[in-house]
């Protein structure tokens, strides 16, 4: 990919990053939404900490050029439960100050772009639109009077009936091989694993199907509140009556739960895959086929804030009739995330997969509704901790 395409993808990123720091109301910037993760100030610094360390230390061996600073807002947070930070907003630096940091990343980064390599490029570029799926998580979590998020008139779809589609056996290509294009170190080398026939559900399960097992005494997901008149859900803008035919969004352990009581299991990496890819042709780019990701084909890409029914977006069924296996929220797998054989940590980022291969951390797959058209390659795989309650997933069922 020519360094001039790079360039503008990546100044791409930086608006569309621009525009969601953009909603955050002033009062809002030292304020911690999610317990677990960092105040929403450090992810102002630290996406530009991120490429300056990258590119400007890491990859052109340019030194530091704020060092307190680049080494304040390097890295996330991921801990276990029960150990939550402790951090005080008097403990972070004044916006104005982190906001100067920002522009001289961006005014060091500019003449010398042109010397590093493409892969690190690619790599700055992913991490910034990877940030502003798990940016909208942390916004989510805001009240509303503390973002600048309209909520849209809530479309009313009858909820489908459960049904279930046969997918024969096959082969699933997992993982990527390095000359095919830039992926992530957990997304190499490339695998192909037999998958036994299955049949998996059409559609996502709905908060309508999560409801009755709620009313049996099922886990509440972390987005429903309990209202006066009945359950509620957490949008983006603020609370609505319970959408049911929307696709719940739970943790792992409530999708296994589910599961479970229903008679039924949650697919593992390879059953997504054959499920979503597979054809009677071979495996296909896309659940719809070769064509690259469009509106149109699903709820991805940042045009909602929220799900859609689980109904809606025929077109991007897969070839055995698997609705929305991409796009309208992640899906859980019964996977452990870990390496595929012959892993090799990435140079620039060795921490990148190896810190979460932990046991603790299962595959997602799929895409949400903030999920940038660019992650949608068949080998990304995404991964969270089982009772991490903030992430935009769902699951379908499947009979082995």
């Amino acid at each position: 990919m020519p360094s001039a395409t790079l360039r503008r993808e990546y100044e791409a990123a930086c608006r569309a990053s621009d525009r969601l720091f953009g909603r955050i109301a002033a009062e809002a910037w030292y304020d911690r939404p999610i317990p677990e993760r960092h105040r929403l100030i450090f992810y102002l610094g630290h996406l530009e900490a991120f490429d300056w360390n990258l590119i400007g230390k890491t990859a052109l061996q340019r030194g530091p050029l704020q060092p307190s600073f680049d080494q304040l807002f390097a890295f996330g947070i991921d801990p276990p439960s029960g150990q939550l930070p402790d951090d005080r907003p008097a403990d972070w630096p004044a916006r104005r100050e982190v906001a100067a940091y920002c522009r001289r990343v961006r005014e060091a980064l500019r003449p010398v772009w042109r010397g590093a390599a493409k892969e690190v490029l690619q790599m700055a570029i992913e991490h910034r639109l990877m940030h502003l799926e798990t940016l909208a998580y942390l916004l989510h979590q805001l009240p509303p009077e503390k973002k600048r998020i309209a909520s849209r008139p809530v479309a009313a779809w009858p909820a489908p009936e459960e049904q279930f589609v046969d997918v024969p056996a096959g082969v699933a290509t997992l993982g990527r091989e390095p000359e095919s294009g830039f992926g992530w170190d957990n997304e190499f080398r490339a695998q192909s694993v037999a998958v036994p026939a299955f049949a998996i559900g059409r559609h996502k399960v709905t908060n309508g199907d999560y409801l009755r097992f709620v009313g049996e005494g099922g886990p509440v997901p972390g987005f429903w509140r309990r209202g006066r008149a009945g359950w509620r859900l957490l949008a983006m803008g603020g609370e609505i009556p319970l959408p049911l035919d929307w696709p719940v969004y739970v943790t792992q352990q409530q999708a296994a739960a589910y599961a479970r009581w229903r008679g039924k299991a949650l697919p593992s990496e390879a059953q997504f895959h054959r499920a979503a890819y597979g054809s009677p042709r071979g495996e296909r780019a896309y659940p719809w086929g070769s064509a690259a990701p469009a509106p149109g084909r699903g709820n991805f890409g940042g045009a909602r804030w929220d799900p859609v029914s689980v109904a809606a977006a025929p077109a991007g069924q897969s070839a055995w009739g698997a609705a929305q296996m991409v796009g309208n929220g992640w899906e859980w797998s019964s996977t452990v995330f870990a390496p595929f054989p012959g892993f090799v940590p990435h140079p620039f980022y060795p921490g990148y997969s190896r810190s979460f291969f932990d046991g603790r951390h299962y595959v997602i797959k799929g895409a949400g509704p903030r999920t940038p058209a660019r992650l949608l390659r068949r080998s990304f795989r995404n991964w969270f901790r089982a009772d991490y309650p903030y992430v935009h997933a769902g699951f379908r069922l499947v009979e082995n």
